[in-house]
């Protein structure tokens, strides 16, 4: 039976995750496990074990071609593997390939749209969509996502931009604002015109207990009124993050 010579300088590995960073004029390649290198760079993972297949630096990790000595010092002033496999990892460019970016892809778009669907109600039932509807909303308004970017924050920007194709607003904050003292019928007021609906009212002896709907934009805005205005003698608490109607019955 014939054996398969692979050189010395050569060494092969499978299922990884490349990491390349051109230097020097020359290319260098390292190879990680998948998934490790995003948590290595937000200090979620701090092993370096656990993200570097192998503490050696390529020109092809592909080709199982590794970096000479003479080229690590002339690009990275040293020849310490994994200091350089470091310096790579945090500065380098993770290849994707095209099916692992379009199913990173797919999964960003459902989570945009998972946010979506939990943060909005449709205003005229009160009811939340299914993130179907809302992924379908999307794509009908040829809303495009961005891979660097967090879901949350893309998720508020696509909100205002669905608004114009389909009944859409974000779901309500419940809060409870105590006010008391002489100007408190002047806060109530000004707390109420950042309400969408205000729920109860109740004076008891100067003292006003208010419960009330607000969109979740309005909330610092409300904390404000409430602690520089009284001086710390009012009360601002968060009942629910959002209410919805589902069926017959209020969840919060």
């Amino acid at each position: 039976m014939s054996k398969i010579f692979t050189p010395t300088n050569q060494i092969r590995l499978t299922n990884v995750a490349v990491v390349r960073m051109k230097k020097g004029g020359k290319r260098f390649e390292i190879a990680c496990y998948r998934n490790k290198v995003v948590s290595w760079r937000n200090n979620i993972e701090t092993d370096i074990d656990e993200v570097l297949q192998t503490h050696t630096v390529f020109t092809n990790v592909s080709k199982g071609q590794v970096a000479k000595k003479e080229d690590l010092i002339k690009a990275f002033g040293k020849d310490d593997q994994t200091d350089v496999c470091k310096e790579i990892l945090t500065k380098g460019e993770l290849q994707v390939s095209d099916k692992e970016r379009q199913s990173q892809f797919e999964l960003l778009f459902k989570d945009i749209a998972t946010t979506v669907a939990d943060k909005c109600v449709n205003p005229e039932t009160k009811r939340p969509y299914p993130v179907s509807m809302i992924e379908k909303a999307m794509k009908d308004a040829h809303i495009s996502v961005k891979p660097n970017r967090i879901p949350l924050m893309q998720a508020l920007d696509v909100i205002p931009l669905l608004k114009a194709t389909m009944p859409l607003e974000r779901a309500q904050m419940k809060i409870r604002a105590v006010l008391s003292g002489r100007d408190a019928r002047k806060l109530r007021d000004k707390v109420a015109k950042l309400a969408t609906s205000l729920e109860s009212e109740d004076w008891d002896g100067g003292k006003l207990n208010l419960v009330c709907l607000i969109d979740p934009g309005h909330y610092r805005e409300v904390d404000e009124i409430v602690r520089s205005e009284t001086k710390g003698h009012g009360l601002l608490e968060l009942m629910s993050l959002k209410e919805v109607t589902e069926g017959e019955e209020l969840l919060e």
